[in-house]
């Protein structure tokens, strides 16, 4: 294999631990293992807090992380994050990651240029750089981040968001590849008008597939031998989480059964009143990225809610680390959605909003260990086969390759 050379744009790198920027930073960092040079322009983290990680502050730093420069970028960081205030957050990062992409492009001489969505607004300085190089544009979308502000209401239908619709599909043209994260992704892509012969899918993987035995959460938080139902992650619009806490209301006479809610986000002190006096539901902070792998393991049951309309918007990343926990997903999406075939034999669906629906399918679970237990089995399957990081990295040289012939 060739050793290239690597430019990358985008907004989410480590150290935050959740969301596109886990992903981001291990998939650079496996390139660079392998002898590639590459060199980050990156946000600074802030993810999902919303809020500036105090050591990050300051102007533009760049640095070697991990045998990769890393370029980091100040932004506007909104801490309640509007629709409005996320176009400005998004379009400061566009603009503050402009000269140092420019610097960086003059330094490296880069063979490719990649980028991923979110964020989109940056994806043209990411295009620029390309045809100042006169090298291939990759564009990676992790998800439709129009498609999801409309479903969520965080943009309005009308001529805004006719607008946002046209951006991104003069985006999508723009690039010479085009990856994301699902089949039905990747159809939703040739309905935005990509040639199919310019798709690829290049997945997430499970980062998270082993229990550290650091901690024991089952004893830590009291909970015994109790059921435990468990979303982690982030606590945003999205997420749609208010259907649980209306599931554990109507499950709130199962003293066996017990929810817990490990996340940050703009809509966690919404969420914490919503379950006031609700005695089956505990709220935790995010936990450290060294003890998830104990986390994920300590539960009997994942969660994975998602709101009406934003069906094969997005595969969430936290997937691949639920089913290698071996640990069955009860997941309120539709029933054709990519979702549900990820989840087929290794947990359940339910329709998006439906609490008395979720609350029916915790207890059905609870009541049935045995039936837990082979949907868990067939979970550790379907994360062996089809969230490797090995098979991912190998799949972006493969397609890394065929452009630059």
């Amino acid at each position: 294999m060739n050793k290239r050379k690597i430019l990358f744009v985008g907004l989410n790198y480590a150290p935050e631990p959740i969301g596109i920027g886990p992903y981001s930073t291990g998939l650079m960092t496996a390139l660079a293992e392998r002898g590639h040079r590459i060199h980050a322009v990156v946000g600074q983290p802030y993810y999902p807090e919303w809020k500036m990680h105090s050591f990050f502050r300051g102007r533009w730093k760049t640095a070697t992380e991990d045998g990769i420069t890393v370029t980091r970028c100040p932004h506007y960081i909104p801490s309640n994050p509007t629709g409005k205030r996320r176009l400005a957050h998004h379009l400061s990062f566009a603009s503050s990651c402009y000269p140092a992409a420019r610097h960086a492009r003059r330094e490296l001489q880069p063979d490719l240029v990649f980028t991923v969505a979110p964020s989109l607004i940056a994806a043209p300085v990411a295009a620029r750089m390309a045809r100042r190089s006169k090298v291939p544009l990759w564009l990676h979308v992790q998800d439709f981040e129009v498609g999801a502000a409309l479903a969520t209401g965080l943009l309005n239908a009308g001529a805004v968001g006719d607008a946002a619709l046209k951006f991104e599909k003069r985006i999508l043209a723009a690039a010479d590849v085009v990856s994301t994260i699902s089949k039905p992704m990747q159809q939703l892509l040739i309905d935005k008008g990509v040639p199919a012969n310019r798709i690829r899918e290049l997945r997430n993987w499970a980062n998270h597939d082993k229990a550290g035995g650091r901690r024991n959460f089952r004893e830590e938080w009291k909970l015994g031998g109790r059921f435990v139902a468990l979303y982690s992650g982030n606590i945003a619009n999205k997420q749609g989480l208010d259907v649980v806490i209306e599931a554990a209301r109507v499950l709130s006479d199962r003293s066996d059964i017990h929810f817990v809610i490990c996340g940050e986000g703009p809509n966690r002190n919404r969420l914490a009143d919503l379950a006031q006096g609700l005695d089956n539901v505990t709220l935790h902070s995010l936990q450290p990225s060294e003890d998830v792998g104990d986390l994920l393991h300590f539960a009997d049951l994942h969660l994975l809610p998602q709101v009406t309309g934003t069906k094969d918007l997005m595969l969430p990343s936290k997937l691949g680390n639920m089913l290698a926990s071996g640990r069955p997903t009860i997941a309120t999406t539709a029933r054709d959605s990519g979702l549900a075939e990820e989840l087929d034999g290794a947990g359940a669906v339910v329709p998006p909003g439906d609490a008395e629906a979720l609350a029916w399918a915790i207890a059905r679970l609870a009541n049935d260990r045995h039936a837990c237990a082979l949907m868990g089995e067939r979970a550790l399957e379907v994360a062996r086969n089809r969230w490797s990081k090995i098979t991912v990295v190998d799949a972006f040289e493969e397609t890394m390759e065929e452009l630059l012939a």
